[in-house]
């Protein structure tokens, strides 16, 4: 399988169950990185292509990664030693509730937290286990992904997430118990008339007025939005 090529890095798949897709190249782009945040982690790497988007972006000098799947986490770490960033990006093989429990306990925190959670219910699982594991909450619920965030996040840090936008609203109200508020929301149509499928969410320990805005990505099939590609093109070839 050939890798996925952006502009300024390239990312190999073929180890792992799940392959770059829109939803985490979103949330790449989408989130705000605030002012020159110096630590960043990326929740369930996958491939890695969130961290790598991060490392492009920014001048953090510690972005790091945890991912539970043995061979994601292979796959990113091959893609962070391909990359022009590979002495700023580290991954973890570990689970996020062993992760954020440990370095809670080591007093670790991070700037900015970026996670595209796996969301399908059990419901939907599949015989692949691998593809289970990345893409079905049973390996990582909300709730654990809330509360680790809330462990490790620094006090002024924002927490970038994707999910379903049916799953919109339950998200933010567990997100209160765990301190974290919803600061902005981009709501994400595939074209004007489909509805909408995703909801990117900014979250942070400070309460505020909360900035919404929609996105939509095609008008028809290959004719992307101005919104789309304004958003994308630092890292899409064709954009």
């Amino acid at each position: 399988m050939k890798p996925f090529q952006f502009k300024e890095f390239a990312v190999h798949q073929d180890k792992t169950a799940m392959k770059v897709g829109t939803d985490a190249v979103l949330l790449g782009a989408w989130c705000n990185l605030g002012d020159y945040p110096d630590t960043m982690l990326d929740v369930g790497s996958g491939t890695g292509v969130i961290s790598l988007m991060l490392a492009q972006r920014s001048g953090a000098m510690t972005i790091d990664a945890v991912e539970v799947d043995g061979d994601a986490y292979e796959q990113t770490v091959e893609n962070f030693e391909q990359s022009d960033w590979g002495d700023r990006l580290f991954c973890y093989n570990a689970s996020f509730v062993e992760f954020a429990a440990e370095m809670s306990e080591e007093e670790e925190e991070y700037d900015i937290i970026v996670s595209n959670p796996p969301f399908y219910t059990d419901n939907y699982e599949t015989e692949d286990v691998a593809r289970n594991k990345a893409r079905f909450t049973s390996s990582l619920s909300f709730k654990e992904l809330l509360k680790g965030v809330g462990q490790i996040l620094s006090e002024n840090g924002r927490f970038s997430t994707i999910i379903p936008f049916k799953e919109e609203e339950s998200f933010i109200e567990l997100a209160k118990k765990y301190n974290l508020y919803l600061n902005r929301v981009c709501r994400v149509k595939g074209t004007p008339t489909t509805e909408t499928k995703r909801s990117l969410l900014e979250l942070s320990f400070t309460e505020s007025s909360i900035q919404e805005e929609e996105l939509i990505i095609e008008t028809q099939r290959h004719q992307y939005t101005d919104a789309y590609i304004n958003l994308t093109k630092g890292f899409y070839l064709k954009m």
